[in-house]
């Protein structure tokens, strides 16, 4: 059986920075993917990269310049409209803010492009690890084969295999589902929509539902449809059926400005629901030897703090810095790092909920309207 002194179990933004922080001081991590290879999906939408996380993350890791060279211009820019499509609210992006936006699958190639040849184990499955003792661990694949490690890292996103060693909690429904759709080309294309979501990030609300929408690199519209339903509302549609699904979901909006309807009604490809999950505010568990979670797999919350993706490079980040400082000292070396996060994760999530309020009041836009107001 082969062991490996670091076991990190997913490739995404934060198991990527984990390792990509110790390769930079000379310590190898072996990194565990369930994908076939990095391309085997698409990797999402834009990420807006904060200074006080993710670009601190990618500080660490060496990266940071790399980072600004994926910036897209101009995509800080926010939009925030009431069903009728009134504009409550817009800013535009003077280069000067702290939160640029980048696209997700770039970002992930940039960490990818960072590490040595096989650091990425593609294909690897997990399905399941158990304690041997000592603080090391057996970790166990779909294929069959089992390897054993000194140190197992879960970020393994929302229903993290690594998990169940620390926790017992698990994400549950936030009371929010998405449908996310896409229209390509949208200056030439779908002009009326290129323009109602600006440069950036529209927010278009009202009684508990709306459109979110941003813009990507290459002149698409990301968009998401936005609806407190229950948990199971996807299962009263065919969303194979593309015309099926848009009647679906637009009979929530029946009632609002035809521009905002626009962003799913002329979408021309599949759309894709998503419920939205998150795990208790203020998640933590007790130190147990030889194991540790960073990112989703750590506190998977809403993403309307847009706190997701840069906590979990801060978190891979500190681990790796938190590893490096305490050579040979595992134990105090996680210790170390799970006394920050637990507090900080805490407080992110906490604003998600908040935020997610805000978003979904039956008086929305209002809240929103304040909550950039008062944060200039």
């Amino acid at each position: 059986m082969r062991h490996y002194p670091i076991a990190v179990v997913g490739a995404g933004l934060g198991g990527l920075t984990l390792a990509a922080v110790l390769s930079a001081h000379g310590v190898e991590a072996a990194v565990f993917d369930l994908d076939a290879s990095p391309a085997a999906r698409t990797q999402g939408g834009m990420l807006d990269i904060h200074e006080d996380s993710g670009q601190l993350a990618l500080r660490a890791a060496g990266l940071h310049e790399g980072f600004r060279a994926l910036v897209l211009p101009g995509g800080e820019a926010v939009r925030v409209l009431d069903r009728d499509a009134v504009v409550r609210h817009a800013e535009d992006d003077d280069g000067s803010g702290g939160r640029p936006e980048v696209d997700r699958g770039a970002l992930r190639d940039l960490l990818l492009g960072s590490l040595p040849e096989g650091t990425v184990r593609w294909g690897a499955k997990v399905t399941g690890a158990r304690a041997l003792g000592g603080g090391r661990h057996e970790v166990s694949l779909a294929d069959g084969a089992a390897f054993t490690t000194d140190l197992l890292v879960g970020a393994d996103g929302a229903w993290s295999r690594i998990r169940p060693l620390l926790s017992a909690a698990r994400p549950v429904y936030t009371g929010v589902s998405f449908v996310e759709a896409d229209l390509p080309d949208a200056d030439a294309r779908h002009p009326v929509s290129a323009e109602i979501v600006g440069g950036g990030l529209l927010f278009a609300l009202g009684h508990g539902k709306g459109f979110l929408a941003h813009r990507e690199p290459d002149g698409s519209l990301h968009v998401y449809a936005a609806l407190r339903v229950a948990e199971d509302w996807a299962d009263g549609a065919d969303f194979a059926d593309a015309e099926a699904a848009k009647a679906y979901v637009l009979e929530h909006f029946a009632d609002w400005d035809k521009s905002l309807r626009a962003l799913v009604a002329d979408a021309p490809g599949p759309l894709t629901p998503r419920a939205i999950h998150a795990l208790p505010v203020g998640h933590r568990w007790a130190r147990v030897p030889g194991v540790t979670l960073l990112g989703d797999a750590a506190h998977l919350m809403s993403p309307f703090a847009g706190e997701g993706a840069n906590l979990a490079m801060l978190d891979g980040a500190e681990l790796g810095q938190a590893l490096v400082a305490h050579p040979g000292e595992t134990e105090a070396a996680l210790a170390a790092y799970e006394e920050r996060l637990f507090p900080r994760s805490a407080a992110a999530a906490a604003e998600s909920a908040a935020n997610g309020t805000a978003l979904f009041a039956e008086d929305a836009p209002q809240a929103v309207v304040d909550l950039f107001t008062a944060h200039p």
